[in-house]
């Protein structure tokens, strides 16, 4: 993030904090934009000459500006979007590890691996190995389970 970035988005804050303040330090007239209520609302001489009314529009306006500006500037500061591919690499080099650890406790209850099991083929997708160990433990018999004991 550049320094001039930074240095708006803190006169941002510091503008909008201020803007709440003389917003919440006006008298309330009830009229909503000076329909109904008092001859001097908003639209009259005096309520549009008022201080705290050119000073929220001068601050609301500023921020508006600001608001602009730094998403002008954020927009032009972003580069083209990469695609991450660490974790297919990382699948791709250890091979068929990650299907043996998610089928150990089904392949340790067998004895041995099923004989229809083969090593997934290498390939883009970061999940293929576990998705050759599910077919191959769905293939497989589950061993039978004793109904448990009753007290």
């Amino acid at each position: 993030m550049s320094s001039l970035f930074t240095f708006l988005l803190v006169v941002q804050a510091l503008v909008a904090a201020a803007m709440i303040g003389v917003i919440l330090m006006q008298k309330s007239e009830g009229g909503g934009l000076g329909v109904g209520g008092s001859p001097a609302g908003l639209l009259s001489a005096r309520g549009a000459a008022d201080f705290m009314t050119r000073a929220t529009t001068v601050l609301a306006t500023a921020f508006v500006a600001l608001s602009i500006l730094l998403a002008a500037m954020a927009s032009v500061g972003r580069s083209g979007s990469t695609i991450d591919t660490s974790l297919s690499k990382s699948a791709q080099t250890s091979g068929a590890a990650p299907s043996s650890s998610l089928t150990g406790p089904a392949q340790s209850a067998q004895g041995t691996a099923p004989a229809n099991a083969a090593p997934a083929p290498a390939s883009d997708d970061p999940l293929a190995a576990a998705a050759a160990a599910a077919a191959s433990q769905e293939a497989a018999p589950a061993p039978a389970q004793a109904p448990p004991a009753k007290k």
